[in-house]
């Protein structure tokens, strides 16, 4: 899990960005983000590099959990 809480956009999208790498293929990673712009954010860097965006969870502290596939 990736803890993003208190960062703006587009720290959120850049800490997953450094991460994926670390994940195995096919592995799940988490964002958790109290950022509004998050929630378009993770879905379209996934697209854009092809990875699985898989959901968004209310955390309810205010927080979000995206969950994104390592797809390659």
């Amino acid at each position: 899990m990736l803890d993003a809480r208190g960062q703006l956009c587009p720290l959120p999208v850049i800490t997953l960005a450094r991460r994926i790498a670390d994940v195995p293929v096919g592995g799940l990673v988490t964002v958790v983000a109290d950022d509004p712009a998050a929630r378009t954010d993770v879905p379209a860097w996934c697209r854009l590099r092809g990875h699985d965006f898989v959901g968004a969870e209310p955390e309810g502290d205010g927080a979000t959990a995206y969950s994104v596939r390592r797809r390659h």
